[in-house]
């Protein structure tokens, strides 16, 4: 196989997997959530409250996915949307107690889920595979 679809082929095997596994790690903790709407959460443990907008900027989802996501969130009562009071044209994302409430037992799942993925890789590896994918990622800037 040329390189440059196995390239392809790899990012794609390993995206998919790595989605499937880890929310086959969230279900098995008792964590009603997809690897999608963890992403979402994730953010906002760490700056509370965000315009939908900001989000979908941050994981690199179109509002309209980030939409339905947070309309999951919301649903199981992780979430809440609450007019910014500077411009009530913006929605804020805050987390309800529920939500903050998933942050520990999420983020220990969440890490022991990429121990487990990267295990038997030495950080020289892990670093070099980090410094190419960034590379990659550069190269589709602004297409």
């Amino acid at each position: 196989m040329m390189l440059i679809k196995e390239i392809a082929v790899c990012v794609n095997i390993l995206n998919s997997r790595i989605k499937k596994y880890f929310f086959d790690k969230l279900q098995e903790n008792g964590i009603n959530i997809t690897p999608e709407q963890y992403l979402v959460l994730d953010i906002l443990w760490e700056q509370q409250s965000l315009s939908q907008q900001n989000i979908a900027n941050i994981i690199q989802k179109d509002k309209n996915s980030v939409t339905k996501i947070i309309d999951s969130l919301e649903k199981k009562n992780l979430v809440r949307r609450v007019v910014d009071k500077n411009d009530r044209r913006i929605n804020k994302i805050e987390l309800t107690d529920e939500g903050l409430a998933l942050e520990k037992i999420t983020t220990e799942v969440a890490i022991n889920f990429m121990n487990d993925v990267v295990k038997g890789i030495d950080n020289q590896e892990l670093d070099t595979y980090v410094n190419v994918m960034k590379k990659l990622i550069n190269n589709l800037e602004g297409k």
